[in-house]
């Protein structure tokens, strides 16, 4: 099949696979398994329709805070390769995008890395935050940025220097770009968060990765609120 081909000649990646339908992509979440990035040789049955429907649900809830690449999930819509059981569900059609280089982080609550970094300088990030417990709920969410880069280890990095890194790679762009991210990243960790709180769930923090659309728009990619990210 040409899909197959395609795959192996794009990504297989720990846990989805991302076949090049010409002008999208469909990103199939599989029911692989991976632990510090070793891909196990069991696995989790209808994992990967899990994953792919906890990201449909939070797309179509937050596209009024700016639009995502989420095309389909229903595989009536994908080429006839798609419409065979093992990908319906966990099948997502996508609009193609130039991603940008960062990982965007926002903290809700102490916990994690963050309550490290506290336990270690008595704040977390530039939040003063002493006399906090474990698991405590900040008084704002926190916006860490990661610097993403093809083939190394991510580097956090400071808002500042997220602002050249961007305008390494978009030249007049980078401070208007680090400050959308940070924008959204923190609006949209907020209505998600306050959605999940009222069905008695906790979302403490969490990861967004952006790209832009073929009109230079800012738009959500990757994935949303599942346990990956």
């Amino acid at each position: 099949s040409i899909y197959n081909e395609r795959v192996k000649a794009n990504q297989r990646r720990k846990v989805r696979e991302i076949y090049d339908n010409g002008d999208s992509l469909i990103m199939v979440a599989t029911d692989r398994i991976s632990c510090f990035d070793v891909i196990l040789n069991n696995v989790v049955t209808k994992k990967g329709t899990v994953l792919t429907q906890m990201s449909r649900f939070w797309f179509d809830m937050t596209k009024d805070i700016l639009p995502n690449h989420m095309i389909s999930t229903d595989v009536k819509d994908m080429p006839e390769f798609f419409q065979q059981e093992k990908f319906d569900g966990n099948s997502m059609m996508c609009r193609k995008l130039q991603m940008l280089p960062l990982e965007c982080i926002v903290r809700g609550y102490i916990t994690g890395s963050g309550w490290a970094s506290y336990q270690k300088t008595g704040k977390d990030a530039e939040l003063t935050a002493r006399g906090l417990k474990e698991s405590d709920k900040l008084p704002e969410p926190i916006y860490h940025i990661y610097k993403a880069e093809i083939g190394d280890h991510d580097e956090n990095i400071s808002y500042e220097q997220s602002i050249a890194h961007l305008e390494k790679y978009f030249p007049g762009k980078g401070e208007e770009y680090a400050q959308k991210l940070r924008d959204y990243t923190i609006a949209l960790y907020k209505k998600c968060a306050d959605y999940a709180l009222s069905k008695g769930i906790i979302i403490a923090d969490t990861k967004f990765e952006f790209g832009l659309d073929e009109n230079g728009n800012i738009v959500i990619g990757d994935e949303m609120l599942t346990p990956d990210s």
